[in-house]
């Protein structure tokens, strides 16, 4: 699928909030479930803890529905009734795999927003023996020595690839990829000195920083985050404008009930504005984050638009 739907975003947001005639007073009167990926993984971690929490606004049990691949997760949840029983929570590659690849969903026409769920950063991390200290001095090396240093990463649409190549490219540096199977053998890669750096999540790396098997940077976030302390981002430290990290947000099928938006946002932002909830995914490695289903969609709209050009510029998939 082509980035067409760009401009679309905000508007058909919009407009599924303006539609609908049906109230939301007697919704819900049976369990409602929530579709995400395999257990284990970020995304099952974060609906755990919100149909956990989710349960008491709404007064029904809420369910945890897995399946196997996110093209299948997605279709899924497009193709039920639109009728607030069931929802997607899901990561960014949501909106960011149809740029690489052909999916059998439109993001924007076949599902409508909700509400932001949350945020889990990367950590710029180097081997040791790795004479530099700053992004400063990473950038000003890469420099020097084009196409001599490398990073260690997963598939190339993963969000780890996705950073450093954002990385590059705003950076004006070339850096080679080195794909693993998966983000911990690209950790392991990094220590034993296989591979000079690597954009890992908080959580993949924080006990060999601690252990000094590896030097932390910096974080992804436009903002220091609490799940790398210490540390500076790369905007402040050595790359203005830069941000990056994966995003968790809540889906419906499109034509849902406008009433039946708004009640699914008043109670999802209600349970992760709280600070239990927020400790709970915090300790889980996501800062919980909400907003409007308009800023929801707004948001999906910038990020489809810069790391558009990133999918397009490094000619990651088959679009």
């Amino acid at each position: 699928m082509k980035p067409h739907y760009v401009a679309e975003m905000v508007a058909i947001g919009l407009m599924v909030l303006a539609s609908g005639v049906v109230s939301g007073q007697t919704y819900p009167s049976r369990p409602v479930r929530i579709v995400t990926s395999q257990p284990g993984g970020g995304n099952d971690l974060a609906t755990r803890l919100v149909a956990q929490e989710l349960a008491g606004p709404l007064g029904q049990q809420v369910i945890v529905e897995n399946r196997p691949s996110g093209v299948v997760i997605v279709e899924a949840v497009a193709k039920a009734a639109p009728d607030g029983y069931t929802l997607l929570l899901y990561s960014d590659g949501l909106w960011l795999l149809p740029l690489m690849q052909k999916v059998p969903y439109d993001p924007v026409k076949d599902l409508a927003p909700i509400t932001l769920v949350g945020r889990t950063p990367h950590v710029l991390v180097v081997h040791p023996s790795l004479p530099v200290k700053s992004v400063k001095d990473l950038i000003a090396l890469a420099k020097a020595r084009p196409g001599v240093l490398n990073y260690g990463g997963s598939v190339p649409s993963s969000s780890g690839n996705l950073t450093a190549e954002l990385f590059k490219s705003m950076a004006g540096v070339n850096i080679v990829g080195i794909n693993y199977k998966g983000n911990g053998q690209a950790v392991i890669a990094v220590m034993a000195g296989e591979v000079h750096l690597l954009f890992g999540t908080a959580a993949s790396v924080a006990p060999q920083l601690k252990s000094g098997r590896l030097r932390g940077l910096a974080v992804t976030f436009a903002q220091p985050s609490a799940l790398a302390p210490g540390l500076p981002t790369v905007a402040a430290s050595g790359l203005p404008g830069f941000e990056a990290g994966t995003t968790y947000a809540t889906f419906v099928p499109a034509n849902t009930p406008a009433a039946i938006i708004g009640l699914l946002n008043r109670a999802l932002v209600s349970v992760l504005s709280r600070g239990e909830t927020k400790s709970k995914l915090l300790d889980n490695g996501i800062e919980a984050v909400t907003s409007s289903p308009e800023q929801l969609a707004a948001t999906i709209s910038g990020e489809v638009i810069r790391m558009g050009k990133v999918i397009r510029d490094t000619g990651i998939g088959v679009n």
